[in-house]
């Protein structure tokens, strides 16, 4: 009899206008740190909201760029504890509910942030509500809060049970103001987590039957992200795929295409969900050596034919940019050495070694 557990104790608030009815539900202390990045929770019309209804005092914390850095936590953390904050609000896309999480931490724990990923922190981080404004990372329900750190060259993922939310407003309507390019590449995001999680060594019974449903769920807005349709139906279901892909990995983790995709990132600035889908059908390729069945179920559900099928949906959506990725040998045996070190690796299946992670790296760039 398998045994597994399933920890999800975020309440999920999903919607037209959820918060704009939220009342005192969104009130989670006496004085807020809200954490926005430096436009979006304006121009999507979530931060108004928040504070149409909001009945405590803030501060606001609009600094947090792309990718957040340990500078950034902690002089979050820092207006936070000067301000006297007891809760934070989050608005934004992954990196400003992550930076948020840090910061939550920060306002309690007087550490440098890097002892984090040592040693853990004494005091539970301040109570969270987060308002995602992208359809891709998830972070309103997962215990992860990823910072790039300069010291390591690399981004890497903090986690502790008092990172989940205490509650998210998923209104889709705050994604309709996201440009096509963006939309697709948060999506490609989510659906990463659905396929990592699904296919995870740490998978579940339980897992499985929220990764199962999101990855139906998003197979069906293949067509509108292609043609670029993209109405309120569709931003919905992406919205709620990519929180299904998020509750996800909050039980399962991610694999190898997050261990390889960080270095595109960090040293190619290349957008997170689009290096994962850059090396997701190599990732798939690889993974049906070892697992088939479970590969076909994940072609089955977004309504594919074949492993080329799904390599052609990602070159559809990502083609154009691979000009920007020019990668030397030694650079792909760097980011392949780099990866074996990381937790993803240990989730995937297969055991994948230096060798097989170069090959994998190495078909994904040259497509």
């Amino acid at each position: 009899m398998e045994k597994f557990n399933f920890f999800m104790p975020t309440k999920v608030v999903f919607g037209q206008d959820v918060v704009k009815q939220a009342g005192e539900d969104l009130v989670l202390g006496s004085k807020a740190l809200i954490v926005t990045g430096r436009s979006s929770a304006k121009l999507s019309g979530a931060l108004d909201d928040v504070l149409e209804v909001l009945t405590t005092p803030y501060v606001l914390f609009a600094e947090v760029e792309n990718n957040p850095t340990v500078e950034t936590v902690i002089r979050g953390g820092q207006l936070a504890r000067e301000a006297g904050c007891d809760y934070v609000i989050a608005i934004g896309g992954g990196s400003p509910l992550d930076a948020a999480k840090v910061m939550a931490v920060l306002a309690v724990n007087d550490s440098y942030p890097l002892e984090f990923y040592k040693n853990g922190w004494k005091t539970p981080a301040l109570p969270l509500v987060a308002i995602p404004t992208t359809a891709g990372t998830g972070s309103e329900v997962t215990q992860y809060a990823v910072l790039t750190i300069e010291e390591e060259e690399t981004k890497k993922g903090l986690s502790g049970p008092d990172l989940f939310p205490k509650v998210a407003y998923l209104d889709p309507k705050y994604t309709s103001s996201l440009p096509l390019d963006v939309t697709i590449d948060t999506a490609v995001d989510a659906l990463s987590h659905l396929v990592e999680g699904y296919l995870s060594g740490r998978a579940t019974a339980a897992s499985d039957l929220v990764a199962l449903q999101g990855l139906a769920l998003w197979g069906t807005t293949i067509r509108p992200l292609k043609t670029g349709d993209l109405d309120d139906s569709v931003r919905s279901a992406l919205l709620l795929a990519s929180s299904l892909g998020g509750i996800t990995i909050a039980q399962t983790g991610t694999t190898l295409v997050h261990a390889l995709g960080y270095p595109l990132t960090y040293f190619h600035d290349y957008p997170h969900g689009r290096a994962n889908g850059v090396l997701m059908a190599e990732y798939l390729r690889y993974t049906h050596q070892v697992a088939p069945e479970r590969v076909e179920t994940v072609l089955e559900l977004l309504e594919l034919d074949s492993l080329d099928d799904f390599g052609d949906l990602m070159d559809q959506f990502f083609s154009q940019y691979l000009g920007e990725l020019s990668l030397s040998s030694e650079q792909i045996q760097l980011y392949a050495s780099r990866a074996t070190l990381t937790r993803n690796i240990a989730n995937s299946l297969g055991n994948p070694s230096v060798e097989q992670l170069t090959k994998i790296l190495e078909a994904s760039i040259m497509r």
